[in-house]
């Protein structure tokens, strides 16, 4: 499965993502704000691939795409949905080092929110953000998500209770903006 972005494609996880997941998840940025055990062993990047990116997918509970340049079919990042009840759904992506500040996050946020709300008939993808990450709130906004405040310790995180923001973007506000 892929979704065509332009410069950039989604494309389904493989087996052979697992060292690059493994690769970038070493990233201390990644590891400050995405929830990754520490340490960061293979076997948890294989586990990411094969039970929730690739069985999740299939099972219909999530959907995970690796970010790619669509001319050279380098790895970028990745994003996902977890998908919730009733059309909702949760967004979650990170960016490899060497491909942030060149908008790979945003441009890819808006394309798979695009892809869910057409595609899977979402009616709502709500993101949440460790209060701090400023970088995932910046995407977000891009992306056209509406920021709706703090939620008090709402996130755990390396097993403390962290505070979260979180944001919506609505099916009619992808679809007509």
């Amino acid at each position: 499965m892929s979704v065509d972005a332009g410069w950039l494609t989604l494309r389904s996880f493989t087996v052979e993502d697992v060292p690059w997941v493994y690769e970038v998840s070493q990233d201390p940025a990644v590891r400050r704000f995405v929830g990754v055990p520490s340490p960061y062993l293979m076997e948890h990047a294989r586990f990411f691939v094969e039970r929730l990116a690739i069985a999740g997918t299939a099972g219909g509970r999530r959907a995970e795409f690796v970010v790619v340049d669509t001319g050279t079919g380098q790895r970028l990042g990745r994003v996902g949905l977890g998908i919730g009840a009733g059309g909702s759904a949760e967004i979650g992506y990170w960016v490899a080092a060497a491909a942030r500040g060149r908008g790979v996050a945003s441009h890819a946020v808006r394309a798979l929110c695009r892809w869910g709300f057409v595609t899977m008939g979402l009616e709502l993808i709500e993101w949440r953000a460790e209060v701090g990450n400023v970088a995932s709130r910046r995407v977000a906004r891009k992306a056209g998500f509406v920021m709706e405040g703090t939620l008090r310790k709402r996130l755990v995180h390396r097993g403390e209770r962290v505070d979260a923001w979180v944001g919506s973007l609505l099916r009619e506000e992808c679809l007509l903006g």
